[in-house]
């Protein structure tokens, strides 16, 4: 759980250092929670969570409806609300709280649970509530919301969009308010969210260490001085405190009277369209925030300097067309949209103005100025917009978190051929620079045999909570989703002995069954890349590269964790650790130089030691190794027997193996079909690896597997 109720004051809020647009985005919310929520992408260790545990002290107190586990208002209680109907009870006020979700909680503990065996023999809805409850008319907080199950994180949106959670078991059915602001932290690269999950966020910033060594001071001492004396820390910035919360409460007082006008309305919609996001749920939310900045700034107007604004947090998320594109806006294209609408909007405005004003209208001034009916209008700001930089709070975006793009060298220009095998690794004669891929292109999916229990995913079979019902089982611990007839069927034989009398039946907690699911999980998918002298022809190595970036986007969308490996010279490297980050894989992809020998078996021997710590760190995700090569062992002494004996290691270990044979040319060697059946994988061309190929292709990573 959960709720914040600490005896240890939390971190004052106007002590946190810099992160302008962060705490600009979390007081939009407070002033109104219709924007949608905040999304805070950023490194380990930017005070992210700090920030948004801060803001629960901000929010003003409620009332709710004493006794009432689902804070009902009392002047307005939910008429569904399961502890309802509410009558003339008691009043009581509590502070806002704010619920923490874990990323291990279970659906039962989101949503909340039914007591299905009351349901069955009483007929009666025995609910307990669950967070969402919990966090009704407060904030719900979710740290590193992208390593949340999918289906937990698509029940926590459903809630947010509808203000409401619904349970539903086996034709019971329970509704309750859930109207919360959604806060979610996460680090790009642990992992991103679906675009259709981010586009759930109303607005999103990027944050990072500062790198001034005066501000990186001040965070210290402060911290330092936090963790020394909680109490009186928090006691020297009350006063801070105390005049942000009341600015807070005038904001959203002032709310309902701020106008959203045509003008600003056409800058909204022209730069959603401008920046081509789809549907339309961000020129909602841009107009939202807009108006919040108006109220903030305690202006009953929206100006173009609240549209700009609302622009940078709300569309940076939406405008991503594939994992690999870093969220981002690009402000001067951003300026120049609000200035071409913004000005043929006052122009217009203005021309109404001299046909109202004055039946023989005068022509404009040469200049545009007041008198002749300029964009300048006779406002108080002299000028045809305001100022790009009296904003309330307003910064520029911080550096965007990602990892920085290496620029391509340039290749000699001299004709293809092998490279020398003595050449030596790191950047020594023979050593060709990285080169860019080839267009990615969908491929075909390549699973793990047999059944899992993985990670919910979408690559392998495996029993998992969410799927097609497979058959029943007696629960291990809690009851997860009840199978109705088995449990019935176990149950009904023991009633004349239990003394059943009455229309319901007698249930035990011996006959409960629940439901065995097959669906899909996601897996461990390690790359094993061969980058020696033999792959370091130019186009060559873009199509290998092209094939990885392919599977990576793949690996992506399937929801597996990813790992890279690279051989050449004279040894392996472990160029990316596992991780759910597949920007960070293409990143590492890119910047990936060829040349010299082909080490194969130290390759194969690398992915073996990495593969055995991650069965040690998560035994039920199963790895698919992709050997991306042609097949050649030239590094070391006998290349090809340790080739050999390296890859039975692996096939011993059962570690399911695709070959993607990179061999060109009308002469093939097939080395890398021999490395297939040693791995009692499969070997596959680049050309049958795509979705679209005619080749014939077996689907599973079932190959040449002898049977025990």
């Amino acid at each position: 759980m959960t709720t914040a109720h600490n005896t240890t004051p939390q971190y004052p809020f106007t002590a946190v250092v810099g992160m302008a647009d962060l705490r600009l985005a979390l007081l939009l919310n407070a002033v109104s929670p219709a924007v949608g929520g905040v999304l805070v992408r950023g490194e380990k260790g930017t005070a992210k969570s700090t920030a948004v545990r801060a803001l629960s002290a901000l929010m003003p107190a409620v009332d709710v409806v004493s006794g009432c586990r689902f804070a009902c208002a009392p002047a307005a209680p939910d008429p569904g609300c399961p502890d309802g109907p509410h009558g003339t009870g008691g009043v009581e006020e509590r502070p806002t709280r704010m619920v923490e979700l874990p990323v291990g909680a279970s659906e039962d503990r989101l949503v909340g649970a039914l007591d299905i065996e009351r349901a069955l023999s009483e007929g009666v809805k025995a609910f307990e509530p669950g967070l969402l409850a919990d966090a009704h008319r407060g904030i719900l907080y979710v740290d590193e919301v992208n390593l949340l199950h999918d289906h937990l994180v698509d029940l926590l949106l459903d809630a947010a969009a509808m203000g409401a959670s619904y349970v539903e078991r086996e034709g019971v059915s329970v509704r309750h308010a859930a109207r919360f602001l959604l806060v979610g932290t996460m680090n790009p690269e642990e992992g991103e969210l679906r675009p259709q999950l981010l586009d759930r966020f109303g607005l999103t910033v990027e944050v990072a260490a500062s790198r001034e060594p005066d501000e990186r001071v001040t965070v210290v001492r402060r911290r330092l001085a936090y963790d020394a004396d909680p109490a009186g820390f928090a006691a020297e910035w009350a006063a801070e405190e105390d005049a942000l919360r009341g600015r807070i409460a005038a904001a959203r007082e002032l709310l309902p009277r701020v106008t959203l006008g045509d003008a600003a309305l056409r800058q909204i919609a022209a730069t959603c369209a401008a920046f081509e996001v789809d549907g339309m749920r961000a020129d909602i939310v841009m107009a939202r925030t807009a108006t919040a900045l108006a109220a903030w700034a305690g202006r009953t107007d929206v100006l173009e300097e609240d549209v700009r604004q609302a622009a940078l947090l709300a569309l940076p998320h939406r405008r991503r067309r594939n994992p690999f594109d870093a969220p981002g806006l690009d402000e001067d294209k951003l300026d120049r949209t609000l200035e071409e609408f913004g000005a043929d909007e006052n122009a217009d405005e203005n021309a109404d103005k001299d046909t109202d004003g004055d039946d023989d209208p005068e022509p404009d001034g040469p200049d545009g100025g007041p008198d002749g009916g300029g964009p300048d209008g006779g406002g108080p700001e002299g000028g045809g917009h305001p100022p790009q930089d009296g904003g309330p709070e307003e910064a520029p975006l911080p550096p965007e978190a990602e990892l920085p793009h290496q620029q391509e060298r340039e290749a000699p220009q001299t004709p293809e051929k092998a490279e020398p095998e003595s050449a030596p690794q790191g950047g020594a004669a023979g050593e060709k620079a990285a080169v860019g891929a080839t267009e990615p292109f969908r491929t075909r999916r390549l699973d793990v045999p047999g059944l899992g229990e993985g990670a919910d995913g979408r690559r392998s079979r495996a029993r998992t909570a969410h799927g097609r019902t497979t058959g029943a089982r007696r629960p291990h611990g809690a009851l997860g989703k009840l199978h109705l007839s088995a449990t019935v069927q176990a149950a009904a034989p023991h009633q004349r002995a239990r003394g059943r009398s009455g229309r319901g039946l007698v249930v035990r907690r011996d006959d409960l069954r629940e439901a065995v699911r097959e669906g899909r999980e996601g897996n461990l998918v390690l790359f094993v890349v061969d980058a020696s002298g033999s792959m370091a022809a130019r186009k060559r190595m873009s199509a290998v590269k092209g094939a990885v970036l392919s599977l990576l986007l793949d690996a992506y969308q399937r929801r597996d964790k990813i790992g890279l490996i690279t051989f050449r010279g004279t040894g392996a490297e472990l160029a990316l650790p596992p991780t759910s980050s597949v920007e960070a894989g293409a990143a590492r992809l890119e910047q990936l130089p060829t040349g010299g020998r082909t080490p194969l078996s130290e390759g194969l021997l690398k992915a073996h030691e990495v593969l055995r710590v991650e069965r040690m760190r998560d035994a039920s995700r199963r790895p698919l190794l992709v050997v991306v090569t042609d097949g050649r062992a030239t590094g070391g002494p006998e290349p090809v027997v340790r080739s050999a004996r390296a890859a039975r290691l692996l096939a011993a270990e059962g570690t399911a193996s695709v070959v993607v044979d990179c061999e060109a040319g009308p002469v093939r060697l097939g080395l890398a079909g021999e490395l297939a059946r040693e791995l009692q994988g499969t070997a596959i061309t680049l050309d049958e690896l795509r979705a679209d190929s005619v080749s014939a292709l077996v689907r599973t990573v079932q190959g040449n597997r002898k049977a025990a």
